[in-house]
């Protein structure tokens, strides 16, 4: 299948428990140490803004983000490696920013690791700026990777 989100009637809906499978399956395609199921299904109980963004009823990517004290933090946007470079990550991003300002947040904050240079490129494209580091965030095969953290300001006071 060729997808191109830009031309096609993708949907955004709430991730549910059945859909967990199926983002584990773009989770462990896509990270060396991916979140367990488990760690998923936390995000759904504890009412974060999970979200699946799906076409033609095959699960294209997802995205699970907090809100609360005025703030919102991207904890993790992810597209099945199979339809990468499509809009995809462009369209959860979009949607997660409108719905952190519904939240009532101001600003939102995001890591990234430095080796993924297309999620710099598409977090830059929406005016996240880097605001710090945290050293040694991310684990590796061969150690530690640090996290660029991302802010950009919802709300001008």
């Amino acid at each position: 299948m060729s997808v191109a989100a830009g031309r096609l009637n993708c949907s955004v809906r709430e991730m549910l428990v059945s859909d967990l499978f199926a983002v584990s399956v773009i989770e462990e395609s896509s990270y060396g140490f991916p979140w367990s199921q488990r760690v998923l299904a936390d995000c759904l109980r504890s009412n974060y803004i999970c979200r699946v963004i799906e076409y033609d009823n095959t699960l294209l990517g997802y995205a699970i983000m907090s809100c609360g004290a005025g703030e919102a933090h991207i904890l993790n946007i992810c597209v099945d490696p199979a339809f990468r470079s499509k809009g995809i990550g462009t369209m959860l991003v979009s949607y997660l920013l409108q719905n952190a300002e519904l939240a009532g947040a101001e600003s939102i904050f995001l890591e990234v690791r430095p080796s993924n240079l297309s999620a710099l490129k598409l977090y830059e494209s929406f005016g996240f700026k880097q605001v710090a580091t945290r050293v040694n965030y991310y684990p590796t095969m061969t150690g530690r990777e640090d996290a660029l953290v991302f802010s950009k300001v919802l709300v001008v006071q």
